[in-house]
């Protein structure tokens, strides 16, 4: 089996009002720069027309997929699914919104073929870069957030939380077999697993523009982060991720993966 050189893959929940614009601006992007790259659509039980919106766009469009969650399961677990069924030698994600534009993946790509086996995206290494910037509380909570979350999870990044990331196929089939955290909080999860499988990690910066119609709260969904990075350093401190990453070793999964084909729409739990 022949695999593209890119996956996308893009969680969506109930987005009916804009799916078609982010396909017609990502499959634009994949035609203009002649990419070979399939598009994987994760549709999170969605209650509205996203599904069969993409199914519609999928009929002149070989290379987009549709992947269907059995039920709403949270944006953690939708790129995970998109990710473990992949094909692409470099596997991406990115929001439904767009805020980091398409044309930005070329820098993640560039860090990636330099060497890194991970590349995340970060609207703070360089803010002149941000075209839509976030109202002032929305600035404060993230940066907190991200304040916090870097000092209990160890992390160095500047942007944990950006939505914008992409790993080499070996990387990312393993990483994401290790995650455990299916909402808001699995970012830095992903990063956390990286960095003890010692994966190199490059954060790289992206032009972005907030989003007015973010669904993220920062009471309510920054407190079930904080909640779920607790969780992460739990199951760190029992061991969980050592013995999961030794099962893998045994099913030879850590050294090459190939995944089968997958028909075209596909239903998950």
């Amino acid at each position: 089996m022949l695999h593209p050189r890119l996956s996308i893959v893009i969680p969506a929940y109930n987005e009916e009002h804009r799916i078609e614009s982010t396909l017609q601006r990502v499959l634009t992007c994949i035609e203009e720069r002649a990419w070979d790259a399939e598009v994987l659509v994760v549709d999170d039980g969605s209650t509205d027309n996203t599904a069969s919106i993409v199914e519609a766009w999928m009929e002149d469009h070989p290379r987009l997929h549709l992947i269907r969650n059995a039920a709403n399961r949270g944006k953690g677990h939708s790129i995970r699914n998109g990710v473990l069924q992949s094909a692409g030698d470099i596997v991406l994600f990115t929001d439904a919104d767009l805020s980091a534009p398409m044309e930005e993946a070329e820098r993640l790509i560039a860090a990636l073929d330099g060497g890194a086996d991970v590349a995340i995206g970060s609207r703070w290494l360089e803010r002149a870069r941000q075209t839509v910037h976030q109202p002032l509380y929305r600035q404060f909570f993230g940066r907190c957030f991200n304040l916090v979350t870097r000092t209990i999870m160890g992390l160095p990044f500047k942007d944990t939380q950006c939505g914008f990331k992409a790993f080499k196929r070996d990387a990312g089939q393993v990483i994401f077999r290790l995650q455990t955290i299916e909402r808001w909080g699995f970012d830095p999860e992903l990063l956390f697993i990286a960095r003890k499988l010692g994966y190199s990690i490059v954060e790289v910066p992206v032009t972005w523009g907030h989003d007015d119609r973010s669904r993220i709260s920062y009471l309510k969904d920054g407190t079930k982060m904080l909640e779920e990075m607790a969780i992460i350093r739990f199951n760190a401190a029992v061991g969980r991720y050592t013995r999961a990453i030794a099962a893998l070793k045994d099913t030879s999964i850590l050294v090459t993966d190939r995944v089968h084909p997958r028909r075209r729409t596909k239903a998950a739990a």
